[in-house]
């Protein structure tokens, strides 16, 4: 863990290695979102059925699943539930981002904004939050409802920061991990903690997963984040430049614009001060990103969480559950989807 994690490096088998260990339940995370999702009305339904096929690694929901594993949880279907309510909270917020970026791919395929349009996608949005807030009702764990509905709370102050300090070029780094700690890194946290409360281990054990879900969401959201300026567009199979044409101030400018000199930093608050940045734009940056060879630095960022997260299941017995988990943390950078 002490070198930079090159991106070309072989696939991380750890995704494949927690989704195939949690399978059958998988399976019925899927089937509990569908019946969750049934609405009497043609269009909810219409947007929910889409939304939801445009599939996704559900790895919210494996996290959830994989924590309870590792735990011990053995007492039902619980686990299986508030899998699928986490997911209805990513996808939910999913739904909303896209209105807010005014986005027109996810996944491969057209937004349900531009197909059904931002009203009803808002609107949609809010059905999935309001059937996920059902499911915890359901679960009947106060712990786990007061969790998740906080959850929720700060991924929309996330989304608020982010909006306030767009175009920001000289935004501090703090500021930045701010904004990736609440719209990703604490649904992740959410996700571990729930296996660890479900199978009522003591506070150390929630705590340390909450703490690994935190640091692992933290490097997943720096790795998105980086490869919008990589390259390697097939191998990825990412289109780079999404959030540089949508203004977003992420790690890489920041880190750019800390070492770029002043006429290079009056370019970049130029560019970002647009309405509409072109191709052009999105070059000259992306030659200044490799002057400063700005990607690895992010990914030597990226480590330090990495090693936070796989440090803080220290506590747990070593299992291959564990062992999934821990591996976990190079997927979340060296993944390539």
């Amino acid at each position: 863990m002490g070198t930079v994690i090159q991106l070309k490096k072989q696939i991380n088998n750890s995704y494949f290695d927690l989704k195939n260990s949690v399978e059958q339940k998988l399976i019925l995370v899927e089937e509990k979102i569908k019946n969750k999702l049934t609405s009497e009305v043609d269009l909810v339904q219409k947007i929910s059925d889409y939304h939801i096929k445009t599939g996704g690694k559900r790895l919210r929901a494996l996290l959830t699943l994989g924590s309870s594993k590792l735990c011990g949880y053995l007492k039902g279907g619980r686990d299986i539930n508030l899998a699928a309510c986490v997911e209805l909270i990513h996808e939910a917020t999913l739904l909303h981002d896209d209105v807010i970026d005014n986005g027109d791919m996810r996944r491969g395929k057209k937004t349900t904004n531009v197909i059904w349009g931002n009203q009803s996608s808002i609107l949609a949005g809010d059905y999935l939050l309001s059937r996920c807030f059902e499911m915890m009702v359901e679960d009947g764990n106060l712990e786990i409802l007061k969790l998740l509905s906080s959850t929720s709370a700060k991924i929309a102050q996330g989304e608020i920061l982010q909006l306030q300090h767009k175009g920001e070029v000289d935004m501090l780094e703090e500021t930045y991990l701010k904004i990736i700690s609440s719209k990703t890194a604490v649904l992740f946290s959410a996700a571990t903690k729930v296996g660890a409360i479900l199978a009522e281990r003591n506070n150390k054990e929630k705590e340390a997963l909450e703490f690994y879900g935190k640091n692992l969401g933290l490097t997943f959201q720096i790795a998105d984040d980086t490869l919008d300026y990589n390259s390697d567009i097939n191998l990825f199979g990412k289109n780079t430049g999404n959030d540089f044409y949508e203004g977003k101030i992420t790690l890489p400018i920041i880190l750019l614009f800390q070492q770029a000199h002043d006429s290079e930093k009056k370019q970049l608050e130029n560019i970002f001060n647009k309405n509409i940045r072109s191709e052009g734009d999105f070059s000259d940056v992306f030659k200044l990103i490799s002057k400063y060879k700005v990607i690895s630095q992010c990914y030597k960022k990226a480590e330090h969480f990495i090693n936070l997260a796989s440090n803080s299941l220290s506590i747990f017995k070593n299992t291959r559950d564990k062992e999934i988990l821990e591996n976990l943390t190079s997927f979340s950078l060296e993944r390539s989807f």
